[in-house]
């Protein structure tokens, strides 16, 4: 069992982790740059190691500081959380050769599905569905156009390394391929230092659906149903749910089983996310990744579990706590993140909280770094909190969000929150009638 472990990141996924850790009797390790000395995550855990200045590259995604920190404070593991070095490849083989346990996937499993062609190869070999598209990367313009014409437009373009939206160009015409292939090459060059592509059919009004599965590393692994994150700006989401109002108990249960079963083939190890568009009763493949989501509250909400302890067992070698006929969804889950942003242009908003109230009563969870106080660093995601509420049905949840919307006070500064009060106004969210342009297009017309 493991008695240490340090927690890789910083925020409230860090205090996510340190909570679970508590749970379960283990001590915990946070790390910190200069900037964060004062932070919550590092109040929270039993230990705290600066390891650089504010700059995430010189602190958070400093490998050797972060190995350094295991080893003066004897830390057995470390859980990545999200972002930062969650996803590399490299950071899990350093980690290993040091001795000690990374609590997720293994280095092969996060290098294949990093990298978008051989994950969807991957994909397709495990029976997973995928969209239409080019095998594997396009070398140039003239094949861009050739494969355009073979799958119809409209197609997106996609850079192999990229990710949060960045390095993908709509091609709606063959007029448009030129510049949206040559756009996408240029930044994922800038972005990821590679200007490699791939194309796919462009799907018209599709869902955003993932599925969340969970292995043993030992060829067992559950689904843990879906959830829906269409409600995006440039592919970032802003508010998930679980189960997804569009899918049938039929749906859930097929998808659901492709998915564990791709994953266990594999003996893949730990938490996942296989993520869909979903259009007119189909599913295709589009992306995994390897590490816990942002949104697992939603999940754990209504399936009341929690991953991130489930995390830890594995990673020290248990068996999972649950099987497949375990898992029964119980309820409807909603979360919405909340950024330090200024509507209505989404810009950035750091600075010093005056005032801060969580809201609370049945149903309601608060997962926050904020203190009154807290001055928020510019060096950071802007995401500074997720309130996720839990209902016996979708409209007990919905009505639950807009008492808790209406309880949270952050004041100081501006964040997003007006904009889930006036989501909460249209009919469309109401009955789950949305797709993943539906948010933008309502931007433009609300608040353009």
């Amino acid at each position: 069992m493991f008695e240490k472990i340090l927690i890789a990141n910083r925020g409230e996924i860090a205090l996510r982790v340190i909570r679970a850790c508590r749970e379960m009797g283990i001590k915990s390790v946070a790390v910190h740059s200069t900037a964060d000395a004062d932070a919550m995550h590092v109040r929270m855990a039993d230990e705290s190691v600066c390891i650089g200045p504010p700059s995430g590259t010189e602190s958070y995604l400093s490998i050797p500081a972060i190995i350094a920190a295991c080893e003066v404070t004897g830390a057995q593991a470390i859980h990545p959380g999200y972002g930062f070095l969650s996803e590399n490849a490299n950071f899990v083989q350093i980690v290993e050769d040091h001795g000690l346990a990374f609590i997720g996937p293994t280095a092969e499993h996060i290098r294949v599905m990093g990298d978008k062609i051989t994950a969807k190869d991957t994909m397709k070999e495990l029976g997973v569905p995928c969209v239409p598209g080019s095998d594997g990367g396009v070398p140039d313009l003239a094949a861009a156009k050739r494969i355009g014409e073979e799958i119809g437009y409209p197609v997106i373009i996609k850079a192999t390394a990229g990710g949060g939206g960045r390095g993908m160009k709509v091609a709606q015409t063959a007029a448009d391929m030129e510049e949206a292939f040559m756009t996408a090459r240029a930044e994922g060059k800038a972005a990821f230092g590679n200007d490699e592509v791939y194309i796919e059919k462009y799907l018209t009004t599709p869902r955003h659906i993932e599925i969340q599965v969970f292995g043993d590393g030992k060829g067992k692994a559950v689904h843990l149903g879906e959830r829906d994150c269409s409600l995006q700006r440039r592919h970032q989401k802003v508010f998930e749910e679980a189960p997804g109002p569009c899918i049938t108990p039929a749906e859930r249960a097929a998808i659901g089983k492709v998915c564990a079963d791709a994953v266990a083939k594999i003996n893949y190890i730990g938490a996942g996310t296989i993520e869909f568009l979903y259009e007119n009763g189909e599913f295709y493949f589009i992306e995994m990744n390897t590490r816990l989501q942002v949104e697992h509250p939603v999940t754990e909400g209504i399936f009341g579990v929690d991953l991130v302890r489930e995390q830890i067992r594995v990673a020290e070698g248990l068996p999972m706590s649950f099987s497949q006929d375990d898992l029964e969804i119980n309820g409807h889950s909603i979360e919405v993140r909340i950024n330090a942003e200024k509507l209505p242009n989404f810009a950035p908003c750091p600075g010093k909280i005056t005032a801060y109230h969580a809201p609370g009563g049945l149903g309601v969870r608060m997962d926050s770094a904020l203190y009154d106080g807290y001055s928020i660093p510019p060096y950071y995601d802007s995401l500074i909190g997720k309130l996720i509420v839990h209902g016996r049905d979708r409209a007990e949840a919905l009505a639950r969000l807009d008492r808790a919307l209406g309880e949270l006070i952050i004041d100081g500064i501006d964040t997003t929150v007006p904009l889930f009060g006036a989501l909460l106004q249209e009919d469309d969210i109401h009955t789950g009638n949305y797709n993943i342009h539906w948010l933008e297009q309502w931007l433009e017309k609300n608040m353009g």
